[in-house]
């Protein structure tokens, strides 16, 4: 979840979400179907007993992948791997500015409402087929004309006709400006335009793009496997294979580093920093990110649609002691509704520890002697402690609160499978959200805007406020960045006051590498970046 800078930096706006799981973190689940390959029935495992260099690398994450389908993601494992496989005609540098990739160059019109794009000639897809403006067409209309796909209420809702100019040249047209929509070009990658016309529904399964590795397989729970593309029009200088392992167990990412059997792991707990650094075979990294980490509040639904609830749950749960007990003392309270690396942040009088204050405003809600709730979250170790924490603190308010840890594909069907407010199942979810620095859109509209309600975005607290949504509506029509600024500091005084998250924490990014692996690097946002990924 990235952006841009300038129309560049006045356009500007992972998942996390990451909910770090968000993405744009760790954002947000997916509801995708994930049916995976059955190429193979064996578990993979790579060869450590040679000794010698291979020209193949493995890379360990802390949670399992959703959906191939760059039209339908919100999580950030899945976005990573996407990534490696396809491109946009727009995309990132290491600071989250936008630069080119299959566009060469593009205009926005002085209203906003057309964007015009000159595209890399030569290019084709892993299948065969020729990236041109037809293709383009092809991509944007299917994201813009299937209300099920993630990406069409970001932007893409709003396109109002893709006019093919010439072979290589392709113009977008709004129905009304939206001043960040250059950064949906970024993050809207492009699949075979045959793929979508003949095999659409194995998109989620087996993704065919343009990128520097193509698909080979993905046994469902166990690996996902790449291999380079020779024919990639940046050239081929990159390992020739990449296979990513979901590892849940902090502990068993941590051994499989230390013995070689992953070259790369993410995140590394932070318990074990101290002894992956005196590790000589291991490289730690360490990067401040835009990943902000919260418990989304389900605010249709007793008691969580009491304002003095969510206060209370908020008082009653110690940010300094979350950042020291859970993530072993790195990073920062969230002090705001977006992390302090976004753009138009503005700092907000953060919620006090304070258990008698939460207790009263309990009382005067209604509930002097608490209640019971449930708390949802994925499998991995972090989201484990996490939970446990949060259990722990309300249950000094008296809040009984129950863990309900899912496989992050059934946790994402189980939250994006609710078609309307009134069915969702959830009440609270552990859970972590990032957005490029520049991306303040996506830092915000998926996250409290009223239109995006499951399944069409990650507000998963239902939170509807119709001052809040217009601070959004008019942030996001202009281009003028000292209004844009005004606007997004009136809305993180409105959300962050009406409380529809309990405030965690904003994380810093820890990834381990073997030290004869180069080329992989983790962005701010927690996505993997592995294009110019080589072994020593």
């Amino acid at each position: 979840m990235k952006y841009v800078k300038n129309l560049a930096w006045l356009l500007v706006v992972m998942l996390f979400l990451v909910a770090c799981s968000s993405d744009d973190s760790n954002s947000a689940s997916n509801d995708s179907a994930t049916d995976s390959s059955t190429k193979s029935e064996t578990t993979y495992s790579k060869d450590t007993t040679t000794g010698e260099n291979s020209d193949e690398i493995v890379i360990a994450v802390n949670e399992n992948f959703i959906s191939m389908d760059p039209h339908n993601t919100g999580d950030t494992n899945s976005n990573s791997v996407q990534s490696a496989m396809l491109e946009g005609l727009l995309g990132y540098d290491g600071e989250g500015n936008i630069i080119n990739v299959l566009a060469t160059e593009y205009n926005v019109s002085d209203d906003a409402l057309e964007y015009s794009f000159k595209l890399r000639e030569g290019v084709q897809f892993h299948d065969g087929e020729a990236f041109n403006a037809e293709a383009v067409k092809v991509n944007v209309e299917r994201i813009m004309n299937d209300e099920k796909l993630r990406l069409y209420s970001r932007g893409f809702n709003i396109v109002k006709s893709v006019d093919v100019v010439s072979d290589y040249e392709v113009k977008v047209t709004l129905t009304e400006p939206y001043g960040p929509m250059i950064t949906r070009f970024a993050a809207a990658k492009m699949i075979s335009p045959k793929m979508i016309k003949e095999q659409a529904a194995e998109i989620p399964k087996s993704v065919v793009g343009t990128g520097p590795y193509k698909f080979v397989e993905w046994i469902q729970g166990d690996h996902l496997t790449v291999e380079r593309n020779e024919d990639y029009w940046d050239g081929a200088d990159r390992v020739s294979k990449i296979t990513y392992k979901p590892v849940p167990e902090n502990g068993s990412r941590v051994a499989m580093l230390k013995t070689g059997e992953a070259d790369v792991i993410y995140p590394v707990p932070p318990q074990n920093i101290n002894e992956l650094n005196s590790n000589k075979d291991v490289e730690i990294n360490q990067v401040p990110s835009t990943i902000a980490r919260y418990v989304s509040l389900n605010t249709f639904k007793e008691p969580l649609n009491n304002e003095k609830v969510r206060l209370a749950l908020n008082h009653a749960v110690d940010k300094d002691a979350f950042i020291k007990v859970v993530n072993s003392g790195l990073g920062l309270p969230l002090d705001s509704i977006i992390p302090s690396k976004t753009i138009f942040y503005k700092k907000q009088e953060m919620y006090n520890f304070d258990v008698e204050k939460a207790k009263s405003l309990l009382a005067e809600a209604g509930y002097p002697d608490g209640f019971e709730i449930e708390i949802w979250g994925n499998t991995n170790s972090d989201t484990m402690k996490g939970m446990q924490f949060i259990q722990q603190q309300l249950s000094k308010i008296n809040v009984k609160v129950e863990i309900k840890s899912m496989e992050e594909a059934t946790l994402s069907d189980e939250i994006y499978g609710a078609q309307t407010p009134e069915e969702a199942k959830l009440m609270m979810w552990y859970v972590s959200w990032s957005a490029y620095p520049s991306d303040v859109t996506n830092a915000t509209k998926p996250l409290f805007h009223s239109s995006s309600f499951p399944p069409n975005s990650a507000n998963t607290a239902y939170y509807n406020n119709p001052t809040a949504d217009k601070l959004m509506d008019e942030a996001n029509s202009i281009s003028d960045q000292s209004k844009q600024e005004d606007l997004y500091g009136q809305l993180q005084e409105e959300v962050y006051a009406s409380a529809p998250w309990i405030f965690l924490g904003v994380d810093e990014i820890v990834y381990g590498v073997r030290s004869d692996v180069s080329g992989v690097i983790v962005n701010p946002g927690g996505g993997l970046d592995v294009r110019d990924a080589k072994v020593k």
